[in-house]
């Protein structure tokens, strides 16, 4: 079993408010460190790692320990001042709630585990995070009225995050998306959602189209979108501010560059604009795709009219 990287005994503990249980593991983690070889520093073990990743920053962090969704297995935390920081005492509490091992390491320790990536001095070694199934779609009431959000193929690990959060801020009923041509669920998305993606569940669907036609049949109307100048075509374009929403809503935004497919535009019931304020120039007419759905998500949302 490979020895644990321990820290440097911290000078002036005493000088920092720190909780019981976190002034127990600087306890149990002081001693002299020992200087080991780059290839005998504790990092993940990759060939027991395979069903694991690193998480990174603290609302990730905090968050996939809290909400309970990963299986925590060891928590990294920056060696130094950092690691009396309030906000990485409150990681490595949770962590030593959780019974999750809790290790002092080096700042270019945690650069090579998140690939240079702006960490904030912990990382969290986890179990991976998948899209939910179709099975497990939970039945959504009808007070308020019902907004999911459908993604077909976004593949940018950012903007994901960005949509994710937005969506959970705004009180999003439901988030589902393409398994084909979508990034997946990773780390990187995480800490663009700034954790958001730890506390919302995101459905995955094989077939976006089936999924679409068994809410039409159930009642649903879908709203997709479409750029101010767009061709004409036989559905309906509304302007976001003058939509209101008034039945339960799928709200279909496609992904960068292509946008929806003419198979999911014709499944749509009206087409949603976003009118611009100024005349735009060229190469700039239109927005990033989470821009968008936060503009579209915040206007449906302030649209909906309570049930009795």
């Amino acid at each position: 079993m490979e020895k644990p990287v321990l820290p440097k005994e911290i000078q002036k503990r005493d000088q920092f408010r720190v909780s019981s249980e976190l002034r127990k593991l600087s306890l149990e983690d002081s001693g002299e460190k020992e200087r080991l070889p780059p290839k005998q520093r504790s990092t993940p073990d990759s060939k027991k790692s395979d069903n694991y990743e690193i998480l990174f920053g603290i609302a990730p962090c905090v968050l996939a320990l809290t909400q309970g969704r990963r299986k925590a297995r060891k928590l990294f935390v920056k060696d130094g001042e950092t690691s009396n920081r309030a906000s990485v005492i409150k990681v490595c509490e949770e962590a030593h709630q959780r019974g999750v091992q809790v290790q002092r390491v080096s700042k270019k320790d945690l650069d090579i585990m998140c690939a240079g990536r702006v960490h904030q001095g912990v990382c969290l070694q986890a179990s991976r995070l998948n899209y939910l199934t179709k099975d497990s779609t939970p039945k959504t009431g009808n007070d308020p009225i019902p907004l999911w959000l459908v993604l077909a193929g976004v593949q940018d690990p950012m903007n994901l995050g960005a949509i994710l959060r937005s969506a959970y801020f705004l009180g999003v009923d439901g988030v589902a998306s393409s398994l084909r041509s979508s990034c997946p669920l990773s780390p990187v998305v995480s800490k663009a959602s700034s954790g958001a993606m730890e506390a919302i569940g995101v459905y995955g669907y094989e077939n976006l189209e089936d999924m679409l036609k068994l809410k039409l049949a159930q009642g649903w109307q879908v709203v997709g979108t479409v750029g101010a100048e767009a061709p004409e075509c036989q559905i309906p374009v509304t302007q976001c501010s003058d939509f209101k929403m008034t039945r339960p809503t799928l709200l279909l935004m496609g992904g960068e560059g292509e946008g929806l497919s003419q198979k999911l535009l014709s499944l749509c019931q009206t087409l949603l604009t976003i009118p611009a304020g100024r005349e735009l120039y060229p190469g700039i007419e239109s927005l990033n795709v989470s821009v968008a759905t936060a503009i579209l998500l915040h206007s449906l949302l302030s649209s909906r009219k309570p049930t009795r």
